[in-house]
């Protein structure tokens, strides 16, 4: 019957009804492809920033950058105002998040260094760490990690060996986001891979390169997809798109500089965001983003931009501006509360059993994880449930090192400094209490007047820090 009307109309109506066949078989096989691709479980992407200040969002109140791609994660989602990283430096985070455990319990002490130095691989956080990758591995999940890896080098400790099917991105700490080549003290290094194997893109941009592999992983498909995305930026070199310099030309430098990068992320955000909802998938995609710590004030970075608001410290600083960090969850399909804010204090070692509470995935080592699940926090607003945590950089049997400890609205440092040099401290500030729901900013040392809690919490220190002593020592066979 279809032909027989088909012959009565003319030339041009004849094509116009083949284009209209046209689209519509496209939008039913499109339509059937989301049908048998959607996987029995939630999709999952932790996003992680790279030096990101504390409150350099909208959303946690900065009036002056364009953000809304993240802040419309937060208005679909959860965001948190007293959430911590691991440590405020980058491979220690880095390694506290995917792990679930604090940085030193993950075997990781501070920043990898470059294999130039480390010809036998032995820096790098240890294989037999059981990573989120592998987790979710075992829930019959696809793995990638896109971006910056920067937690060792040596097969079995770069992604391919922790549990991820597919690497994109540069094993070191930063790279120039053209070249990609790793700037430090010389040689410089080209640093860009696909899985084990060095590639070259020269003169395309890296924030671009990730959106790419991000959306070739997560096409639609009948198994569900764990993406790790570290997003290498606005960690130094500032290399925001044109188009934001020019937006934010009138802020003063390096705030402009650095504001140009962190919408730069904010886009390539808003890019992954419109391909989930374009193929179907954001609705079931639980995702997090945080940053990894506070932000630079080193001279690479301009000695600053980011914004740690009333937080006095920055990246390399135990005070808040170094370690708490903005940090989102959104899941529309979990039913998640929207554009809500928790003010209970957590911290990224819980994402690990978070998600896998979320998306039923069994924690392959429970009793080794330090992060407990925000389930509860998230939906029904209820306690942190965090009596203490604890924070560490450094070779662990090295006494001047930083280190805190926080236990309720008490912290506790350890030869604090500030980074972003507001802040002084003496030699009698080697021990510095604080309460941080009197003053968040740090700005007093409370010990003489509180010095039965502090003693309480640098025995509680002392007791954590000689526990990792003693496995250490267990682990060397000494």
């Amino acid at each position: 019957m279809r032909k027989v009307l088909f012959l009565k109309f003319n030339m041009n109506n004849k094509l116009l009804a083949l284009i209209g066949s046209v689209i519509l078989l496209s939008s039913c096989e499109q339509e059937q492809a989301k049908t048998t691709a959607t996987p029995s479980k939630p999709n999952v992407i932790v996003i992680l920033s790279d030096d990101q200040g504390t409150l350099d969002l909208n959303s946690y109140g900065s009036t002056d950058l364009a953000t809304p791609n993240l802040d419309r994660l937060a208005a679909s989602g959860v965001r948190f105002t007293q959430f911590y990283a691991v440590a405020p430096v980058c491979s220690p985070s880095r390694a506290g998040l995917l792990t679930g455990k604090y940085n030193y319990n993950a075997g990781l002490f501070g920043n990898v260094d470059i294999p130039n130095n480390d010809p036998e691989h032995k820096d790098g956080m240890p294989t037999e760490q059981i990573t989120m990758a592998e987790m979710f591995k075992t829930g019959g999940y696809r793995t990638a990690t896109i971006g910056k890896w920067h937690l060792g080098h040596s097969p079995e400790k770069l992604p391919n060996g922790q549990g991820f099917d597919y690497f994109f991105g540069h094993q070191r700490g930063c790279i120039d986001n053209y070249s990609h080549f790793f700037f430090w003290a010389g040689p410089n290094l080209h640093d860009l891979y696909q899985n084990e194997k060095e590639i070259y893109r020269p003169g395309e941009f890296f924030g671009d390169l990730m959106v790419e592999e991000v959306k070739h992983f997560t096409a639609p498909t009948a198994d569900p997809f764990f993406v790790y995305w570290a997003i290498n930026m606005p960690h130094y070199p500032y290399q925001g798109r044109p188009s934001w310099l020019e937006h934010y030309k009138d802020l003063p430098s390096p705030r402009k500089e650095y504001a140009a990068f962190i919408s730069t992320v904010d886009e390539l955000v808003g890019n992954v965001l419109d391909h989930l909802e374009q193929t179907g998938q954001l609705d079931n995609t639980i995702i997090v983003f945080q940053s990894d710590h506070g932000h630079s004030t080193e001279q690479r970075a301009y000695y600053g931009g980011g914004n740690a608001g009333p937080f006095n410290g920055a990246k390399f600083s135990m005070l808040e501006g170094g370690i708490r960090v903005p940090a989102i969850i959104s899941w529309p399909e979990g039913d998640l509360p929207q554009g809500k804010v928790r003010n209970q204090w957590a911290g990224s070692v819980d994402w690990y059993p978070t998600l896998a509470d979320l998306t039923g995935v069994e924690v392959p080592n429970p009793a080794e994880v330090d992060g407990i699940s925000l389930r509860d926090v998230i939906y029904d607003n209820a306690a942190s449930g965090h009596d203490v945590m604890h924070w560490a950089t450094g070779n662990p049997e090295v006494k001047t090192n930083s280190w805190a400890v926080r236990k309720g609205p008490w912290k506790l440092l350890g030869n604090p400094h500030d980074s972003a040099k507001k802040l002084t401290f003496t030699e009698e500030d080697k021990i510095y209490l604080v309460n941080l729901s009197q003053d968040s900013t740090e700005s007093k040392n409370l010990k003489l007047e509180h010095p039965e809690v502090a003693a309480e919490l640098l025995t509680l220190h002392e007791d954590w820090l000689q526990g990792v002593l003693d496995n250490r020592s267990k682990l060397s066979g000494n």
